[in-house]
């Protein structure tokens, strides 16, 4: 076997392969030199700096696994690489220590002005009275996203003795009270912290999840880190309330392009960058480079990885009944993700008819896949689902039927939050994923498109013309619309398949018509 190293990796990971491989170390090849390389190798290894699209998949003939030697795997088409049948592994737990403690550094490095007066001083001088800072003790520290690196951020903060709130939807309470955080919603946060720190993904629902609007809600003697995903925050009306002191400051990690030289960011002397040290340290290198290798073993031996990407696999007895349900799996999930209000405890997975007869571990991989997709790292797969789910306070209940009414087959989830239940059920009918219940409503709906409005209202004539006016005037399509309720002129939910998305001033006016109780945009 043959292994490709295309970004440069720790040695103690080129030791392991090297017991079992040949390993060849080409570093900063051109898009078309890896294009003409590949075809020799049955595994490459990159990090965040070489891309891996389609033509290089489709280069690689012999290609088993292509390993991210980190924790994205936004340089890989992922999915290009699962229709070629290959394998994709990162290393999801490798740098969650040293994130923290860069995230702390940065915390500590704002609140006491250590680079802007260590540059000074440098220059020659002497500046004490310039750089009065502020303790950490006893101030409140708001951390966005509360998955691994968020949970050890929290642990170093209570030994500074700050005081810690968090939001995070997809976060048990039982397990934020054992972190000793107080779980808020982003407003709250965004009213209260004293620093505010972010710990997510760089997905459609978070990018630019800080913009004007909410850095309109920061204290003026708040400052804010994110060591997590460039494009989080709105880069230019983050600097422009640093500048009118809207803001006391921020420090900064990632960027939406990297490398850069050149950010708006680089011009405020209250703002702190780095150039993506979050997971810069010996031990983290070292890490990931030791998963990666041996994981690109345990595929070459037929081995399932440890932190597999891809889609999760099905035995070659249940592929032909189960296949099909799939998709339908994962549109459960992200159905309920969107839909659900307040703080998960407990998913309920019910399987009704044909399905409940085989092993249903794949169903449950996608659908907490779905769940989980927008705020998770990890691609959640066969081998991760029950500790993904473990790791956040989430307790996960499967149920399964041999009957079923009205369908062959049924999936049905139920997340359970502080607020209340909300449940989705989909089905497969000719060859199609259907949703057919929400919550109290029963509709068939294909979601062939991507954008959906759901509208909880009170059914009366006239109603929905006004909606499609809104819809209209914004000239936002309407591609097929779906109505249930519960009784003439009595509760009811339309559920409108759009072309595009609804911007938020229209979701808005929708909002603000009589007798409309809910408009939630979902995209699928």
């Amino acid at each position: 076997m043959k292994v490709l190293v295309a970004d440069p990796i720790s040695n103690e990971g080129i030791d392991i392969l090297r017991s079992y491989a040949q390993v060849d170390i080409k570093p900063g090849l051109k898009p078309e030199e890896l294009i003409s390389t590949i075809g020799d190798y049955e595994a490459l290894i990159v990090r965040s700096q070489t891309k891996v699209p389609a033509k290089v998949i489709e280069a690689g003939k012999r290609l088993q696994v292509i390993a991210r030697a980190g924790v994205g795997i936004d340089n890989i088409d992922v999915e290009e690489a699962t229709q070629h049948g290959i394998m994709v592994v990162n290393a999801p737990t490798a740098n969650t220590v040293s994130a923290a403690e860069h995230t702390i550094a940065l915390i500590l490095a704002s609140a006491r002005n250590i680079p802007q007066a260590n540059a000074v001083l440098k220059s020659g001088v002497w500046r004490r009275s310039d750089f009065l800072g502020t303790e950490v003790r006893d101030k409140t520290l708001g951390i966005i996203g509360l998955g691994k690196v968020g949970s050890e951020v929290a642990r170093r903060a209570r030994g500074l003795e700050m005081k810690l709130i968090a939001y995070d939807p997809f976060i048990s309470v039982e397990y934020a009270n054992n972190l000793q955080v107080k779980l808020v919603p982003l407003e709250q946060l965004l009213k209260e912290s004293d620093f505010i720190t972010l710990h997510l993904p760089l997905t459609a629902s978070t990018k630019r999840l800080l913009k004007a609007k909410e850095l309109a809600l920061v204290k003026p003697t708040a400052r804010i880190i994110n060591c997590s995903r460039g494009g989080l925050i709105d880069e230019e009306a983050l600097a422009k309330a640093v500048r009118e002191k809207r803001v006391a400051g921020a420090a900064i990690d990632v960027f939406p392009t990297e490398p850069t030289t050149k950010s708006v960011l680089f011009e405020e002397d209250n703002i702190i960058v780095t150039p993506h040290l979050g997971a810069s340290t010996t031990e983290a290198q070292a890490t990931a480079a030791k998963d990666v290798a041996k994981q690109i073993i345990d595929v070459f031996k037929g081995q399932p990885p440890r932190y597999s990407v891809n889609a999760p696999f099905i035995p070659a007895e249940t592929l032909s009944v189960l296949a099909p349900f799939i998709k339908a799996a994962s549109i459960t999930g992200k159905l309920v993700s969107q839909l659900a209000e307040g703080q998960m405890n407990t998913i309920l997975i019910k399987y009704n008819g044909e399905i409940s007869n085989y092993d249903t571990n794949a169903l449950k991989a996608t659908v907490l896949g779905g769940l989980l997709e927008e705020i998770s790292e990890e691609r959640i797969n066969l081998v991760n689902a029950n500790l993904v789910a473990a790791q956040r306070g989430l307790t996960v209940v499967e149920q399964k039927e041999a009957t079923c009414e009205n369908y062959a087959s049924l999936i049905t989830v139920e997340a359970t939050t502080n607020i209340g239940v909300t449940m989705v059920s989909t089905t497969v009918m000719r060859r199609e994923s259907h949703i057919i219940q929400v919550n109290n409503y029963w509709l068939d709906i294909v979601p062939s498109g991507a954008y959906f409005l759901f509208i909880g209202h009170r059914e009366r004539p006239g109603l929905m013309g006004t909606i499609g006016k809104i819809t209209g005037d914004a000239e936002i399509n309407i591609s097929a619309m779906y109505v249930s309720r519960l009784k003439p002129r009595g509760q009811a939910l339309a559920v409108l398949a759009l072309d595009e998305p609804l911007p938020e001033e229209q979701q808005q006016q929708i909002l603000s018509i009589p007798d409309v109780y809910s408009a939630k945009l979902v995209k699928l």
